[in-house]
C-alpha cells in the first residue's frame, strides 16, 4: 500500500512510491529465483500446452521424450524425468488409457520393455511441440541466444543429473 502525501501548495493528495522492495538474503538464494521464474514458465505451460491439450508437465516431458527416441525403456524415462519407477507406471498407464502410448517387448530383450508413441500419440506430441515453440519464444523474450544456451547448461549442471 503506498502513502498519501499532500501535493505542495493545493491540498490535493499524490500516491507516494514506496522504496524497492529488499529481498534480503532471497537475492542470493537460488531456490528463491528458480521459484519465481517457475511460477512464470508453469503459467505460460498451461495457457500453451497444458489446458488445450489436457497434458501435465511431466507427460509432456515424457511424450517428447519418446518422440525423440522411438522406443525407450522405462527404467530411462523414470532416471531422464527424475521419477520413481512406481510413479512412471502410474505416468504411463494414464498415457496408455488415452491411446497415447504403448508398451512393447524389446526385440533385443524379450524380457523387457519399451515405451512406442501410438499414432495417436504421435500426432499429439507433434502438435504439442508446435505449441512450445510460441511459448518458448514468450519466455525467452528477454534473454539472447548466449543467454538461453547458459540457462540451460546452468540449469543442467543444477540438476546435477546426467540424462540416461
Amino acid at each position: 500500500m503506498s502513502a498519501r502525501l499532500p501535493a505542495a501548495g493545493d491540498g490535493r493528495a499524490f500516491e507516494a512510491r514506496p522504496p524497492r522492495l529488499s529481498f534480503g538474503p532471497l537475492a542470493g538464494i537460488v531456490g528463491f529465483h528458480i521459484a519465481r521464474a517457475a511460477v512464470t514458465t508453469y503459467d505460460a505451460f498451461e495457457r500453451f500446452i497444458g489446458k488445450p491439450f489436457d497434458l501435465r508437465k511431466v507427460e509432456f516431458s515424457l511424450l517428447m521424450l519418446v518422440q525423440a527416441n522411438e522406443a525407450i525403456a522405462p527404467k530411462r524415462l523414470a532416471r531422464a524425468l527424475a521419477v520413481t519407477a512406481p510413479n512412471l507406471t502410474l505416468l504411463l498407464d494414464r498415457l496408455q488409457d488415452r491411446g497415447l502410448i504403448r508398451r512393447e517387448r524389446n526385440p533385443l530383450d524379450g524380457r523387457s520393455q519399451n515405451v512406442v508413441l501410438t499414432d495417436r500419440g504421435r500426432k499429439l506430441a507433434r502438435e504439442a511441440a508446435a505449441a512450445a515453440e510460441p511459448m518458448e519464444r514468450e519466455l525467452l523474450s528477454n534473454l539472447s541466444g548466449a543467454e538461453h544456451a547458459m540457462l540451460i547448461e546452468l540449469l543442467d549442471k543444477l540438476s546435477g543429473r546426467a540424462l540416461p
